[in-house]
């Protein structure tokens, strides 16, 4: 049986083996860890599925193979009896003689052949999404030529036509520096315009770059997995949505009072430990979640022909991890009570830090929030995470002179909040209707907990 890379998202074009838990002609049970994987949102243990002998690790720890590569083989248990299918399976082939998936390396030993063969590739619900199909196209042409995950994407991004392009990969595969080449050689005007597609603009090259800093010293920082997918994902946000920015100023000081008295009445445990501690930021989930709820129609994400609209408010949450962020989903937070919104919330950003989630915790979201007043910054526009329409980004707060109802001047604690919107779903009437509901909430707390 073949052990394929397993997609841990939609967006997720290939992995990076860290560790094997197993070597070659090692006896394997439903359940084992094989291997570890590290794509550029998460860290993941992948079990076997099946029992037999580990046959072949085709794919060394260390290096990065594609989703929907043959990574391993595992083996009937009695091809390992054959002397011959023991020498041969000892020795792991190289990864440039990794075969597309579905198509195993011949074994050496005919013996440990016929097993691998006639072991059928089921599919079980961890291996559910082999490749990016759904997304990019298939994985093979009409003519029969097999082209990888990586590969289908640049295509569709730069929308290549992989029937025009020559293969250079093993078994006649077309591979990503294949379709680079198309998009190199390719004139401009035959390409499909950003309409039809996401046809990313390209700015100067990195010898370019270089060039004009060459008499200045640098040091070259390579991008990890992570840092290339938030650039590639910023860029097209920034190029295909339509971006506009409603900001406003929203007095905190009866949710500061709200925060505090509920810290202060949390039952404790018999070592004295609270079984929670509000922070501001879980107050701010809470009545973004109402305020979507408020306003339905904003409740909303893109969907290139059409508009989904959502019962339940799943609120993403930008975390900062090394090396990027990531927004995990707070779901139904409109029906969560405010402990179990600030349980949740630590508990999904410590394991976002540790490279833990999985992809079903990050994935979705009606909406999302971006808090950086921890770090002093006053106000901010943040990016929109496609397929979603809006973004809140909250600043710091600080304290203000306000004019009161009876013409007195008092100081208030207020903060600046920015709401980025998607003007194909959010246009300025309904974002100022949002915005309207969330200030309301902040500023009258206790109206988004009946």
């Amino acid at each position: 049986m073949d052990v394929l890379m397993p997609q841990l998202g939609e967006t997720v074009a290939e992995g990076k083996i860290t560790q094997w838990f197993k070597s070659a002609g090692d006896a394997i049970k439903p359940g084992d860890n094989l291997f570890e994987i590290e794509t550029d949102k998460v860290s993941m243990e992948v079990p076997s599925t099946t029992a037999g002998v580990l046959a072949e690790i085709r794919v060394p720890a260390g290096e990065v193979a594609p989703v929907g590569a043959v990574v391993a083989v595992i083996a009937d248990g009695t091809a390992a009896s054959a002397p011959a299918a023991a020498e041969t399976l000892s020795k792991p082939a190289p990864p440039s003689a990794a075969a597309p998936a579905g198509r195993p390396l011949p074994l050496a030993s005919a013996a440990a052949a016929q097993p691998a063969a006639a072991a059928p590739i089921k599919l079980d619900p961890f291996f559910e999404v082999r490749t990016p199909q759904r997304n990019y196209g298939p994985a093979r042409l009409p003519g029969g030529r097999s082209v990888t995950p990586l590969a289908r994407r640049l295509a569709a991004e730069g929308g290549i036509d992989l029937a025009t392009v020559s293969p250079s990969g093993p078994h006649g595969r077309i591979v990503a520096r294949d379709v680079e080449a198309a998009a190199r050689a390719a004139p401009k005007a035959a390409r499909p315009s950003a309409a039809a597609g996401v046809a990313l603009a390209a700015g100067p090259s990195a010898e370019e770059v270089k060039a004009i800093y060459r008499d200045v010293p640098f040091q070259e920082m390579p991008l990890d997995g992570m840092r290339r997918i938030i650039a590639t994902r910023l860029v097209q946000a920034k190029q295909t949505i339509p971006h506009f920015y409603l900001t406003a100023d929203v007095e905190i000081g009866r949710l500061i009072a709200l925060r505090e008295e509920a810290n202060t009445a949390a039952p404790k445990d018999d070592d004295g430990k609270a079984a929670f501690k509000l922070s501001l930021n879980d107050l701010i989930i809470k009545a973004w979640a109402a305020a979507l709820q408020r306003v339905p129609a904003a409740n909303a994400v893109w969907a290139q022909d059409r508009i989904l609209r959502f019962q339940h408010c799943d609120i993403g949450v930008a975390v900062a991890i090394e090396g990027g962020l990531i927004a995990p989903v707070i779901r139904r937070a409109e029906m969560k009570a405010l402990s179990a919104i600030s349980n949740e919330m630590k508990e999904l950003a410590a394991r976002a830090r540790a490279r833990q989630l999985t992809p079903d915790e990050y994935q979705g979201g009606c909406s999302a929030i971006s808090n950086l007043g921890m770090y002093g910054v006053r106000e901010f526009a943040a990016v929109i995470h496609p397929p979603q329409a809006t973004m809140l980004a909250v600043g710091a707060a600080r304290r203000q002179a306000v004019e009161m109802e009876d013409g007195g001047v008092a100081f208030a604690s207020v903060l600046a909040v920015t709401l980025s919107c998607d003007h194909r779903v959010v246009d300025g009437v309904l974002g100022a209707e949002l915005l309207a509901a969330f200030k309301n909430f902040i500023e009258q707390p206790v109206t988004m907990l009946v």
